[in-house]
Order: structure tokens, then C-alpha cells, then sequence
């Protein structure tokens, strides 16, 4: 699927955007004939060819959006999938939706779906393992309006739509030491998904404004059910264990609370807890879980929206990011008694 030779190393290599290289090869009149002059040459030097199938779908759409998701069965993505699918359906668009299951090589098939079936546009939240974006690279290429939400790769000129994250964190981290914590854990997700980085940044800088030491014990690569509770159970064995944990996402959160019970200690009286997500388990959990809303329906109507406004007149320069608000909901898992 991939070209040896892409728009972007065209882009890099003469520090110049994306969709410069894009119209200076189609000889567009904004382009000033220096730069269109140093993009021909180089492309021949590197013998860049135009992808077919990608030249293909450009000149050939339908009325099908494509969406990428990681997990459908995710209350937040389910939910954003809703915002999508009635913004799109009023439009008079179908919706293709396709889940990667958190895993590159599916990701990468997801991809060639929408080429195969000539999507008019796409909007994605990549995997967890995705670091390599060489398949999304030739989706921008092709000229297929792309939005990226909620997991969004870094470097794409194609358009955001995204919440604060380190803002909610350092929101959800606030309210913990308000409530009276004053040794927070972290069970966090990779720096390589954007939004790890940005939560424990916040994390982190809560931490910082409120006078309270940064302890690299108390931060742990955890974001699935089954890791917080190894993670949970870790902390606790600590010598001085921590009082609180905030955690990258709901299901985290349930699973260190679910250890946390086993374990025989109260919450919120001994640890209190706050998840990320406000999603349909956090209000049927043993106490109710405090957590973030990142209001998942809007972000999905947002997206969609965006998506169709592209289609209908593609823009010709960086992208746009659209950052929705979230705020704190708050349960019992962090009253203080």
C-alpha cells in the first residue's frame, strides 16, 4: 500500500508543508514557480510517483464515510460513533465504520477498506500501537479529507477534533487533592498515544502547582482492566502507598477499585478514585465513580460535521483543531467522610 516516496519526504526534505508540495505539483497559481520548480526537481530526482488506487479514489467518491475507531464496544467511542452516525445519515451519507481492536495490522487493513470502497472522507482514532502512519499518510495524500479525533496522530496537516487533555487531568487531579489527597497515583497510558502525554503532563502539573512532590513510584503504564490490577496491587505494597488514584480511563479505574475491594481497602476512605471517561459503567459501579466527561456524543457530531464541510469544499491549507470541553463528574468514589 505504501509508496517508496511520499508528499511528506517531498515536504520534509525541503522544510516546506505537505500541501505546498501537493499543489506545486499541480502547478497551482498561489505557488511562486521557485518552489514549484524545487518540488519537480526533487520529485524526479526521488522519482516520486502518484499513488494509482490513491488518484483513483479522488476522481471516483462516494457518498460512504469511513470511521476508524480502536474499540467499538468503548463507551466513549460508541458514543462519539452515535454523534457521527446522525450528522452523517441526515446529510444523506452512509457510515462505514471499521474497528482496529487497539492493533496496527488491522489498522492498516481498515485503511485499504476505505480505499477499496471510495470513501469520500474519513474520520479515525488510531490504535494504541500505531506509531508508524504510513498508511494514514496515503490516505491524506490521495486527497481523501481526513479528521482525526480523540487519538490523533502527530504531524498531519489534516484537521483535529479533540478535547484539553492535559486540562482535564490536571482538573481531575486538582479535585483529588482538594478532596484531601496528597500521595496520587497515576496508572497512565503510553507516551507514544497523544493523549497519555498529555494526561500525565497534566497529572504532573497538578502535582507541581500544588506543592506536592512528583513520586516516579507512584506512576505506572497501565490502561486496561487487567493492568491496574497489577498496578493497584503494587502500589499498595508500597511502604508509603498512595491515598489516591487517578486513572487514563474508566475501565482502569474499575480495575484498581475492584483490587482496591479485595484488598479490603475502603474507598474513598483510604484511596480515593477518578477515572477518565464518564462512561456507562462509572454510575453502576461500588461507590460510583468519579471521572472525566468528555462529552463523546459532541465530539462525534463535531467530526462529522467538519468531515462533510471538507468534502464539500477541501481545504487548501493546514488543518483546523477543534477542542471540546469536558468537565468533572463527580460520585462517591472521591467523597471524603
Amino acid at each position: 500500500m505504501n509508496s517508496q516516496v511520499t508528499i511528506k519526504d517531498i515536504a520534509k526534505t525541503l522544510g516546506i508543508s505537505a500541501s505546498t508540495v501537493s499543489r506545486a505539483l499541480k502547478n497551482h497559481p498561489d505557488i511562486s514557480k521557485e518552489t514549484k520548480d524545487l518540488v519537480n526537481e526533487l520529485a524526479k530526482k526521488l522519482r516520486y510517483k502518484p499513488n494509482a488506487v490513491a488518484l483513483s479514489l479522488k476522481n471516483s467518491k462516494t457518498n460512504t464515510i469511513g470511521v476508524i475507531v480502536p474499540e467499538i464496544i468503548h463507551y466513549f467511542f460508541s458514543t462519539v460513533i452515535s454523534g457521527i452516525e446522525k450528522v452523517a445519515y441526515e446529510a444523506g451519507y452512509n457510515v462505514m465504520i471499521c474497528q482496529s481492536n487497539e492493533n496496527y495490522e488491522r489498522e492498516i487493513i481498515n485503511a485499504q477498506a476505505l480505499f477499496s470502497n471510495r470513501a469520500a472522507g474519513a474520520l479515525i482514532s488510531i490504535s494504541k500501537q500505531t506509531t508508524d502512519f504510513a498508511h494514514l499518510e496515503t490516505l491524506e495524500e490521495s486527497g481523501m479529507p481526513l479528521v482525526f479525533f480523540d487519538r490523533v496522530p502527530e504531524g498531519f496537516e489534516s484537521d483535529h477534533v479533540v478535547i484539553d487533555d492535559k486540562k482535564a487531568a490536571y482538573n481531575a487531579v486538582c479535585h483529588l487533592i482538594d478532596s484531601g489527597c496528597r500521595r496520587i497515583a497515576h496508572l497512565a497510558a503510553a507516551d507514544s498515544l497523544v493523549i497519555g502525554k498529555y494526561r500525565s503532563q497534566g497529572y504532573k502539573q497538578a502535582l507541581n502547582d500544588n506543592n506536592i512532590p512528583y513520586n516516579e513510584d507512584y506512576m505506572i503504564v497501565a490502561d486496561s482492566f487487567e493492568l491496574a490490577a497489577a498496578a493497584t496491587r503494587k502500589l499498595m505494597q508500597l511502604p508509603i502507598p498512595p491515598d489516591g488514584i487517578f486513572a487514563v480511563n474508566d475501565l482502569t479505574a474499575i480495575g484498581a477499585m475492584k483490587t482496591l475491594q479485595k484488598m479490603g481497602i475502603a474507598i474513598p476512605e483510604k484511596v480515593a478514585v477518578m477515572g477518565f471517561s464518564a462512561g456507562s459503567f462509572s454510575d453502576i459501579t461500588t461507590p460510583t465513580l468519579s471521572s472525566v466527561d468528555q462529552h463523546g456524543y459532541e465530539m462525534g457530531t463535531r467530526a462529522a460535521t467538519l468531515l462533510l464541510d471538507r468534502i464539500k469544499t477541501p481545504k487548501t491549507g493546514p488543518g483546523e483543531t477543534i477542542f471540546i470541553n469536558t468537565n468533572l463528574v463527580l460520585r462517591e468514589s472521591t467523597k471524603k467522610f
